[in-house]
């Protein structure tokens, strides 16, 4: 119970601050819809030029899925508001996430948090390179931190079907993560680091992206 209204609590106050603060603050594009001047890229093991797993087509972003790795802005980022806007483009669901508090873009799997985009999974926490969240318990009768620990999404899938777009609004604050999919509150985590990286991820099939933007928050 005490949990519940701690993670209440944080909602709401993630709520109210960014309804009422900066309304008018300048929303910056961060893929402008023609080149990747915003961006740098991880291919795992260098095994293929990025311009093999990340293109533009029509003003989106496409991603292959193949081999691993992430699209990650040049800059660092801490107090924002964060629109991604991703479909599965050939009608088969398959995975991929949004990075956010990235400390250092060094391998495919970071340390940051990962926003899951896995189909019917959007919204749940993955804590890559041994980022961490309050919110993270061990499972039951587990006596070891897993490699990829996960705090799961707080209500059912809030997806939409494959071919259909879907959007993703983060709010970060102090290190505390919000997460909308689709207008649905689905999570909440508490992060030290409070500054990083944003990245789109290369994991599993053809994703594609579109109106990936930020408004910066005092």
């Amino acid at each position: 119970m005490k949990g519940k209204l701690i993670i209440g609590a944080l909602l709401s106050f993630s709520l109210f601050y960014f309804s009422v603060q900066g309304q008018a603050q300048k929303i910056e594009k961060l893929f402008n819809g023609k080149d990747f001047s915003n961006w740098n890229f991880i291919v795992k093991d260098n095994a293929v030029p990025p311009e093999r797993v990340f293109t533009i087509k029509d003003g989106l972003i496409h991603i292959t899925g193949d081999p691993f790795g992430y699209m990650y802005t040049k800059k660092k980022y801490s107090n924002f508001k964060l629109h991604v806007e991703w479909r599965w483009p050939k009608g088969v669901e398959s995975n991929s996430g949004i990075f956010v508090l990235i400390e250092e873009a060094n391998n495919p799997f970071p340390n940051g948090i990962e926003c899951q985009l896995k189909a019917g999974d959007a919204g749940s926490f993955v804590l890559l390179g041994g980022s961490d969240l309050l919110e993270f318990e061990l499972p039951a009768g587990t006596a070891e931190r897993p490699a990829f620990p996960v705090v799961q999404k707080a209500k059912e899938s809030s997806e939409k079907p494959a071919g259909e777009w879907n959007e993703a609004n983060i709010f970060v604050k102090d290190g505390t993560i919000t997460v909308f999919i689709n207008g649905v509150y689905q999570n909440v985590g508490t992060n030290p680091v409070k500054e990083g990286y944003i990245g789109l991820q290369s994991e599993g099939k053809d994703i594609q992206f579109r109106n990936v933007t930020l408004t910066e928050r005092p």
